[in-house]
């Protein structure tokens, strides 16, 4: 593929089959999958793939209009996020209160953060896999506004300034917060700093080598030995968080592979992948839900894995129907006249 070719790509399919991929699995990792899944990193795929996603949206609708419209932009994102990110905190907050444990779960002690999106500082509980949700709307409303409305010369340095300075306070994160909540804004920024180079020409060029079936093999090794990695690094950031740039960087460098005709984009262009890609944000946001309902089951191990994922599939299935699918389109309709955009990521 060349660069005119990706350009002209209106719709990233593949990409949708990672969203599945990367939603299912946290779920299968979280309630009973192996240990060598390393589910907990799929968080990271969908960072790096909204970083990407978004600023190619957002270079495209420049080269398209010669400007960006910010209120078209956040109308999108508010309308794409926010209704079924409530529907599901409230249903799980009704679900404890009613259960009577509220207050003893970290959501209920914790609820105004949740409310104003600041879950990503909160200490889990039943919608903590929602933190990410946190860095994700702090991205989205910094982002655009720093880097194609007041800096838009400076953007490549900004970028890597922005990387730097998100692994130099990571430290000082650890410290107040296990998660290391700075070292998640590297991810994202990584996957900008991707759509950057492949919406450049000579950027292109450089990307270009990587974009065979083939790349992904490097990834898979990261993936597989992320153990070993994080292990032989803990002495020096504690956690999880030591894995997470080496993580982001590796799946940066397999996104090209992923858009280029071959085997795998197939794949992952499938109908059933795309399918459970549309699904994949209700996938991650009521994975508690189904869970809470499979234990009825008694289940356990393997199969409380599998019967959970089926479950959030079936739940995130009326989420999209009847409230993604109805507020995208009602965001949609809200733009501004003649400022139409293009439907390469959601």
């Amino acid at each position: 593929m060349n660069h005119e070719e990706f350009l002209a790509l209106k719709r990233f399919r593949a990409l949708d089959g990672v969203r599945a991929i990367a939603a299912l699995m946290v779920v299968f990792f979280h309630y009973g999958g192996p240990e060598w899944l390393q589910g907990w990193l799929g968080v990271q795929i969908f960072f790096v793939l909204s970083g990407f996603l978004i600023t190619t949206l957002l270079l495209r609708e420049h080269a398209r209009t010669g400007r960006i419209s910010l209120a078209n932009f956040y109308r999108r994102r508010a309308f794409r996020i926010l209704p079924v990110y409530f529907v599901v905190l409230f249903v799980t907050a009704a679900a404890l209160l009613i259960a009577g444990q509220f207050w003893q779960n970290p959501l209920g002690r914790e609820f105004p953060l949740y409310l104003v999106l600041f879950n990503e500082f909160g200490h889990g509980g039943a919608y903590g896999q929602s933190w990410s949700l946190g860095v994700e709307q702090k991205f989205y409303l910094v982002w655009p506004l720093l880097a194609f409305a007041l800096l838009p010369r400076w953007r490549p340095m900004m970028t890597a300034g922005l990387m730097a300075l998100a692994l130099a306070v990571v430290p000082f994160t650890v410290s107040s917060d296990p998660k290391g909540w700075s070292v998640h804004y590297f991810t994202v920024l990584a996957g900008c700093a991707l759509a950057l180079l492949m919406n450049n020409r000579r950027g292109f060029a450089l990307i270009k080598p990587l974009m065979t079936p083939w790349s992904i093999l490097p990834f898979l090794g990261v993936h597989l030995l992320v153990p070993v990695i994080s292990g032989s690094l803990d002495g020096v950031i504690p956690g999880f968080v030591s894995v997470v740039p080496i993580y982001a960087a590796a799946v940066g460098l397999m996104l090209p592979a992923l858009l280029t005709p071959g085997w795998v984009r197939r794949l992952l262009s499938a109908r059933p992948m795309v399918w459970l890609g549309e699904r994949s944000y209700s996938i991650y946001l009521v994975q508690s839900i189904a869970h809470s309902v499979v234990l009825l089951s008694g289940a356990s191990g393997l199969v409380m894995a599998l019967l959970t994922s089926i479950v959030a599939i079936g739940i995130a299935d009326l989420c999209h129907r009847f409230v993604e699918l109805p507020m995208i389109e009602r965001g949609r309709s809200h733009r501004s006249a003649g400022n139409a955009t293009a439907p390469i990521g959601r």
